[in-house]
């Protein structure tokens, strides 16, 4: 800049309120992943809230103090709000109301809704869930009551600490159910999604986020179709490219952007966050903690990211329920399930060590 321009700038946002150029103020993001609701998940909280209510109060009692450190947390929920109390998990999911609320009340800000199970209860539970999300004042991307809707609200642009973040979110499939009158859901067509970025770049975004669910479950590597979509990506200008779907975790690495000049994460599979899955790689999750910071022109960047384990418990017995727990608070995972602990974790652990790129454990 000129000098003169550099004053006009400082006394601009100095009445403003602006980061200036140098100012390194910035904002940190949680990320998680796939938040299920199975029919024993489903039938502890009913037997906690006396089998009147569904009570998830202490699901996410340990994890939460983490989650609310970060000024934005964002959750993947893999469950349509039905309603109706007719309840289900596996195939057809559908959770009552009170499950996003413990979500919200333990600092999620964001919820996906992108997913292969968000037709489950087909176009009125997903636009059911909608509204239920819109009630308990959380925002939500991804599914939309129709094309209108999407076009209206798409890009989701918020001011995070002064800095404008544009979050989308797609997914490759509804595991062959189509919406039957005319709700609308964010698929993975790359036509599309560059006219989305496009649009968040135009309407001011700094920093734009997409959430993809995507990839082979039970995997715990990347496959090519993700890693060609992942380039795409960059080459549309993005910062954060966050995947869910295997249920299992997968690479976390830094890319740099020689087009743009900048450093890109690309988070594959963020595991479960949530879940009564049973087996070894399934058990847990990862969560990561990202930080954006401006550069010494000022400009929103990716500056760093770290990752932590975390720990699906099973009840264990009445008076107690599905516990989401983090490494650190490993002790608090169930005597009976230490063993399953820490197979997961040296599992999960190993395939971010040997392939994780720049994205270390946060302890």
């Amino acid at each position: 800049m000129h000098q003169a321009s550099i004053l006009l700038f400082s006394i601009i946002s100095f009445l403003t309120g602006a980061a200036q150029p140098g100012d390194n103020a910035g904002a940190d993001l949680i990320f998680v992943g796939d938040a299920m609701q199975h029919q024993n998940q489903l039938d502890q909280a009913k037997s906690e809230g006396g089998g009147i209510t569904y009570d998830y109060s202490d699901c996410f009692s340990l994890i939460a103090p983490t989650i609310t450190q970060a000024d934005y947390a964002v959750v993947n929920l893999e469950v349509p709000l039905g309603g109706g109390n007719d309840y289900s998990g596996y195939p057809c999911f559908s959770a009552p109301d009170s499950y996003a609320e413990a979500l919200r009340d333990a600092g999620f800000d964001l919820f996906l809704t992108a997913n292969n199970h968000c037709l489950d209860r087909l176009d009125h539970g997903a636009r059911r869930t909608l509204t239920a999300l819109d009630r308990i004042g959380v925002d939500h991307i991804g599914t939309y009551h129709d094309i209108a809707q999407r076009d209206s609200l798409v890009p989701f642009i918020k001011d995070i600490n002064g800095i404008k973040f544009a979050f989308l979110n797609y997914t490759y499939g509804t595991n062959g159910i189509m919406p039957r009158q005319g709700a609308e859901v964010a698929l993975i067509d790359r036509d599309k999604i560059k006219q989305e970025i496009a649009l968040a770049k135009q309407k001011g975004a700094e920093i734009i986020c997409v959430a993809v669910h995507w990839g082979i479950e039970y995997v715990l590597h990347e496959n090519q179709s993700q890693r060609d979509l992942a380039q795409f990506l960059i080459d549309q200008d993005v910062d954060l490219i966050i995947g869910s779907h295997p249920h299992v975790i997968q690479p976390m690495q830094v890319v740099h952007n020689d087009t743009y000049d900048k450093d890109v994460l690309v988070v594959y599979s963020l595991g479960n966050f949530i879940s009564n899955m049973k087996t070894i790689d399934t058990r847990g999750g990862a969560l990561v903690h990202v930080r954006i910071e401006r550069d010494d022109n000022g400009t929103p960047r990716f500056k760093n990211a770290k990752y932590d384990t975390i720990f699906s418990a099973k009840p264990t017995g009445k008076g107690t329920n599905f516990r989401v727990i983090p490494s650190a608070l490993s002790d608090q995972i169930p005597q009976a399930q230490q063993n399953h602990w820490l197979m997961f974790d040296k599992s999960a652990r190993q395939i971010f060590n040997n392939y994780n790129i720049n994205v270390p454990p946060a302890q």
